[in-house]
């Protein structure tokens, strides 16, 4: 693999932030509402959020 740019790094770490941040956010919203569906939704937003992290986390 080519070595990434400082602004490779940069956006790199912005969308891994954003993931993150998208993880917390979707497992709180989960854990708080009582709707199975919503749960559900909720939690599988988290588990992409998660996945979509992990992918990037590769390119480190």
């Amino acid at each position: 693999m080519s070595e990434l740019s400082i602004l490779d790094l940069q956006n790199l770490r912005h969308l891994i932030g954003g993931y993150e941040t998208t993880h917390c956010k979707m497992t709180d919203y989960a854990s708080q509402t009582e709707d199975a569906k919503v749960k559900k939704l909720f939690q599988d937003a988290a588990d992409s959020a998660m996945k979509n992290k992990q992918d990037l986390m590769k390119f480190l």
